[in-house]
């Protein structure tokens, strides 16, 4: 079956099930396209089982179109590429819970919430972050949790090597911690593999097993996998956690690939055992590879900073340590600590590479200080206060996988706090560890030579550092100007945010021009309820004479909707505009439009930013009317229109004052 059939197959099955927007989700078995529908009772069974392709229809849970092994996961991912989402995603007309009777202005005024994000403009930085937060949140309970019981579990240990507490009972006690600890960390390469499927769009059991490759099981010091690139037996876990996400996206590509390539009659064989074998074979020989031969690189480095010594050591060391732990890199250096320990009794090593989570820890606190009482942030208030008791006990992997590496910026002014701790215990000197263990204040125990207070003015410089680095210079710029922007919404509490900035307020009178030539009408003339109402912000309309469309004002577009059919622009004084181009011409995917710009892009006003075909939109039967919205009236003194007459591009047809 053609890539097309395929399409239409998926469209079929919309509109046998009352449309898109009676869908709240798609995902897919290895038979059937699983649809759960917000009302059942507008799926034509009998229709549905007429489409070409079709070999059943199962009513349960949810409504189960039976189409075979290998094209479901085409029609299914055609489905939601149609709609903009992913597998398993709701739709964007349920994502803020809309009524069943949601129609194409309500999907807009629900995709409303993504344009008012007007300072973060989306780049492939900010997309690997999201990705990042994306794997790494759902696991934050369970790495809270299971981080608590390891810092318990670590003091415990420390205690006892440390010569405090003896008794097998103790022992029994730490071992059991563990063996509940290590049921998070010691596979945590396979959650994360697991996570990072659902987010590029592989099968999720695939990446699982992807993480799993790299912690070698079946490996043994008598049949060892060696390094091609220096002989050397590569070790479980080489490459860290974002070696397993590197994996996982070369392996969503690949099997995408596959599924477009690969017959239906075979796809279910071929596709997974395929995909496994070259990602399993990439894994082992390439990416662990590739991470030994920077641990080798990475320990020459560390042996000629140690030799430099003093405050300049400890401040690399401090502010590399964590880059090294993501990337798997860290155990190079247990050999190090033993020997060490063997030379000296201690190793000075391991109390300046403790700094680094203490950077965390100052980070994450600058951040729930700065938005404790931001409700645009409360997920990150909430993940903050779960990991920072975590942190403080030395396990520092909440912290970074939940809050400061997805926000980017958080993630290097904590290292930097990290590097400012590591530099104070270089300059104090003769900071050791008896043995090696984890950070934090699960390390006290274990520090040599009664130098404990040495330990924690190094904690306290590392908090500080991390604190005022974020405080100040961490903090996104997109984050920052939102909670300015609340500052006016909360200056009658008494316990208002903290805020650095204080929104600035000033006059401006904005006017916005014709983006088409045509007839300018009243909004409250357009024949939908939702626009003529006022229910999006005040405006205009125009009906067009021809498709030519461009921008009606300065700024940078927002967003450009799936479908083509609908941009949002954001002025350069805040003003939220939506040009909405036609009526329910959601339903025409993408049919008939030309989009001239991006996401992020900016733009001057008589831009062209789309073109039309009017044609094709009227032989549809749907109006080419097209509004013109400010969907965030209510933050100016006024928005006024001109009244109906027929306008050029660049007339004037609205003026807004602050």
């Amino acid at each position: 079956m053609a890539n097309e059939n395929y399409d239409q197959m998926g469209q079929d099955i919309f509109k046998n099930v009352g449309g898109e927007e009676n869908v709240d989700k798609v995902i897919h078995c290895m038979t059937r396209v699983r649809l759960t529908l917000k009302d059942e009772n507008k799926a034509d069974i009998e229709q549905l089982k007429a489409i070409p392709g079709v070999l059943g229809v199962v009513e349960d849970e949810t409504l189960q179109v039976v189409v075979g092994p290998g094209k479901v996961n085409k029609v299914a991912q055609s489905m939601v590429d149609s709609v903009g989402v992913k597998l398993g995603e709701n739709f964007p007309s349920t994502k803020n819970s809309q009524p069943d009777n949601a129609n194409l202005q309500d999907q807009t005024s629900q995709n409303k919430a993504a344009a008012k994000q007007k300072y973060n403009k989306p780049n492939k930085f900010k997309s690997i972050l999201k990705s990042l937060a994306n794997i790494f949140v759902p696991m934050i309970p369970a790495l809270v949790g299971a981080g608590i019981i390891a810092g318990i579990a670590s003091i415990f240990q420390n205690l006892v090597t440390a010569g405090t507490l003896t008794g097998d009972n103790v022992t029994q006690f730490v071992t059991v911690l563990n063996v509940i600890k290590n049921g998070l960390f010691a596979y945590l390469a396979i959650y994360t593999g697991i996570n990072a499927a659902s987010e590029f769009g592989a099968t999720p059991a695939l990446g699982g097993t992807v993480g799993a490759v790299t912690l070698l099981s079946g490996v043994t010091p008598d049949t060892p996998i060696q390094n091609l690139f220096n002989g050397q037996d590569i070790a479980a876990g080489q490459g860290g956690i974002i070696g397993v996400i590197f994996a996982v996206w070369i392996l969503s590509l690949v099997e995408k690939r596959l599924h477009k390539w690969v017959p239906d009659a075979v796809d279910i064989i071929v596709t997974p055992t395929l995909s496994l074998l070259v990602i399993g074979l990439a894994t082992i020989y390439l990416i662990m590879p590739i991470a030994g031969v920077v641990s080798d690189g990475l320990l020459q480095f560390i042996n000629v900073v140690l030799n430099v010594g003093g405050p300049v050591a400890g401040f690399i060391l401090g502010a590399l340590f964590l880059p090294m732990v993501m990337l798997g890199l860290h155990q190079i250096l247990i050999p190090i600590h033993l020997e060490m320990i063997n030379q000296m009794g201690s190793t000075p090593l391991l109390p300046i590479l403790a700094m680094s989570g203490a950077g965390q820890v100052g980070a994450a606190f600058a951040l729930w200080l700065y938005f404790r009482h931001n409700d645009k942030q409360a997920e990150l208030v909430q993940n903050i206060k779960g990991a920072l008791p975590v942190g403080l006990l030395g396990v520092g992997e909440p912290l970074i996988y939940a809050v400061t590496l997805p926000l980017g910026r958080p993630f290097i002014t904590a290292c930097i706090g990290g590097g400012i701790g590591g530099a104070v215990i270089g300059m104090l000197g003769h900071v050791g560890a008896i043995a090696v263990g984890p950070s934090g204040w699960a390390l006290i125990p274990l520090i040599a030579n009664h130098k404990v207070v040495y330990y924690l003015i190094g904690l306290a410089a590392g908090y500080v550092g991390g604190f005022i680095c974020t405080y100040f210079f961490g903090i996104p710029k997109d984050m920052k100007i939102v909670a300015t922007d609340q500052v006016t919404t909360n200056s009658a509490r008494t316990d208002g945010p903290i805020v650095p900035e204080v929104a600035e307020t000033k006059s401006f009178t904005t006017e916005l021009t014709a983006p088409v030539n045509g007839r300018l009408i009243a909004l409250s003339d357009v024949p939908d309820d939702v626009f003529s109402a006022g229910m999006m912000g005040d405006g205009v309309a125009i009906e067009p004479s021809d498709g030519h469309v461009v921008s009606p004002i300065d700024g940078t577009i927002q967003a450009v909707f799936p479908t083509k059919h609908a941009i949002g622009i954001i002025g350069n004084n805040n003003e939220e505009i939506l040009i909405h181009m036609g009526l329910d011409t959601v339903s025409l995917q993408g049919q008939g439009f030309e989009t001239l710009v991006e996401a992020g892009q900016s733009v001057k006003a008589g831009e062209p930013i789309t073109n039309m075909d009017l044609n094709i939109i009227k032989q549809a039967g749907y109006a080419t009317v097209i509004p013109i919205l400010v969907t965030n009236s209510a933050d100016f003194a006024s928005v006024t229109d001109i009244s109906a007459q027929d306008v050029q591009i660049g007339d004037t047809i609205i003026t807004i004052k602050s």
